[in-house]
């Protein structure tokens, strides 16, 4: 879903997965980190996103209970005169 509030977009993302344990929220979105068996994965996706959108002078968040999936939150200021339709 997203929306426009206060010369910012909002984007969320959310899952009914397992949800993410909170003793590793904190390194989600380091580079190289997986929870993958056996390294199967190479641990740069929530890293690269979290760059981009901090490129866009922007914040990605997350929101997570395990058992009860996770919900991303990308947060992008609006620059200049443009606003989006619904």
């Amino acid at each position: 879903d997203c929306e426009e509030i206060d010369r910012q977009i909002t984007i969320n993302v959310s899952d009914t997965g397992e949800g993410i344990p909170e003793e590793i929220l904190g390194s989600i979105m380091n580079p190289f980190f997986t929870t993958k068996e056996n390294r199967n994965g190479c641990g740069l996706g929530l890293y690269i996103v979290y760059n981009e959108v901090a490129k866009l002078d922007g914040s990605l968040k997350v929101d997570s209970k395990e058992g009860q999936g996770a919900t991303f939150t990308i947060l992008l200021p609006i620059k200049g005169g443009d606003t989006i339709n619904e």
